[in-house]
């Protein structure tokens, strides 16, 4: 039997301040003012909305955005397409996050509709945040007419692919952030061969993160291709 070493890889979860920008700026500016510090934060009373194709952030920033509320001792509640029976609006909510709205489904598309109608108009407390993510623009989504016009109403943000010098920095960003050292050969190879879609590129770098520890062998090219035949 092959034993196989313990996986002792270090993912950081995702954060505002690990986003790496590009030509992003605004997008994260408003997120960061939105989710702020405690009582500190200048929260709009209309939602927002983030779009683009996939594996241009959205997610990480949606995740970052629950994960700082969350981190304060708010609850947020959040939905995305693979919720298959979402929960009801919660007054202790300080904001609801919907991912992945244009794969909604008509019972989910009905949850976010409730979800929206309540946190605007609650009935305790102020309005709530709204934020929601999509790979379309708001006037494209093929949701019900009533979600697709309200998500389109407040802060409509497109985010926008990194360059391939902006990728190599996230890519280094995250191997240092891992502990693992990425040589600008095994960096060419990843950005030559495979999907300029930053998730992508993430997940491939952590799947060899953890093969190179188990094998107890250095990251190189290699060891990809070793890792591409037989994971």
């Amino acid at each position: 039997m092959k034993q196989l070493a313990l996986d002792i890889g270090w993912a950081p979860g995702p954060t505002l301040d690990r986003f790496f920008v590009g030509t992003n700026q605004e997008a994260l500016a408003h997120l960061k003012l939105s989710i702020g510090s405690g009582h500190h934060y200048v929260r709009s009373p209309v939602p927002t909305y983030l779009w683009g194709e996939s594996g241009c952030g959205k997610t990480h920033l949606l995740r970052a955005a629950y994960e700082g509320l969350r981190e304060q001792g708010q609850s947020v509640g959040w939905l995305d397409a693979s919720v298959s029976d979402p929960a009801a609006f919660s007054e202790r909510w300080v904001a609801v996050i919907m991912d992945e709205v244009h794969l909604y489904n008509s019972k989910q598309q009905a949850a976010a509709f409730n979800w929206f109608i309540n946190a605007l108009n609650p009935a305790v407390g102020n309005p709530r945040w709204v934020l929601a993510a999509g790979d379309l623009p708001p006037a494209d989504l093929p949701l019900r007419d009533d979600l697709r016009s309200r998500l389109g109403w407040g802060h409509v943000f497109q985010l926008h692919f990194l360059d391939e010098t902006e990728r190599r920095k996230v890519l280094r960003q995250e191997a240092d952030a891992r502990g693992v050292f990425l040589s600008d050969e095994v960096m060419d190879y990843m950005l030559k061969r495979f999907s300029r879609d930053l998730g992508s590129l993430m997940q491939l770098l952590g799947q060899l993160d953890s093969y190179s520890l188990r094998e107890k062998r250095a990251i190189t090219i290699p060891l990809l291709k070793d890792m591409l035949q037989h994971e």
